[in-house]
């Protein structure tokens, strides 16, 4: 019996320390990974940065978040506001929001928003990053990155370098942007006046013929 019960806790204490040392398959610390994702994050930043001239800093709200801006380079926008996020879902996400006028570009704020949204439909199709609106309608172009097969540390520095080229399609949507809000006055018109009842016109009187039998 002693000897039974000496083997189940052998059994019991090799089972636990295999759990320890030895974690089932797919099961992984994701706040280790992410936190390690971050810190060569930063690394290439810290490098790739000068290169781009754009000095990035760890952002105070959003830990897991390095932010940027870019200034030089560019004809048709102010400047580019970097955003590079390093999510828990073990992806690499750039949002670059344009400033345009001393501000962000909203959809909200143009003239003709259908024509502004379908214009950043076909940059989708048209450039390298691709176009889109946050939630409150401000307007960027960003890049998602996976990191199943590792940190993309050659792929995020052509990101970075493909930011500058987006000025140029800032300038397609000038026309939209310029183009003045037209103040949209509510008119009412008064019902028309009841057109006067008209008489049912006269039937006219059709001759009645009378029918000729022939004589045989």
């Amino acid at each position: 019996m002693k000897r039974i019960l000496a083997i189940v806790l052998f059994i019991l204490a090799t089972i636990s320390v295999t759990s320890v040392y030895h974690p089932v398959y797919g099961q992984r610390d994701d706040e280790a990974v992410r936190n390690q994702t971050r810190e060569q994050l930063a690394k290439l930043l810290e490098k790739a940065g000068p290169t781009v001239n754009v000095a990035f800093s760890q952002s105070q709200k959003q830990p897991y978040n390095y932010v940027g801006t870019l200034r030089t380079g560019l004809v048709n926008t102010e400047s580019f506001e970097i955003v590079i996020s390093v999510t828990p879902k073990e992806t690499i996400g750039f949002r670059i929001y344009p400033h345009y006028k001393n501000g962000y570009i909203n959809v909200d704020k143009v003239n003709d928003r259908a024509a502004l949204m379908r214009l950043l439909l076909r940059l989708s199709d048209r450039a390298f990053l691709f176009w889109g609106a946050d939630e409150t309608g401000d307007i960027f172009t960003g890049y998602t990155f996976t990191l199943e097969s590792g940190f993309p540390e050659e792929a995020i520095s052509i990101v970075l370098k493909s930011i500058v080229n987006s000025d140029k399609f800032v300038g397609e949507m000038r026309p939209l942007l310029d183009a003045p809000i037209e103040d949209v006055t509510v008119t009412t018109h008064s019902s028309p006046p009841a057109a006067p009842a008209k008489a049912a016109p006269e039937k006219a009187k059709v001759p009645l013929r009378r029918s000729r039998r022939r004589r045989t």
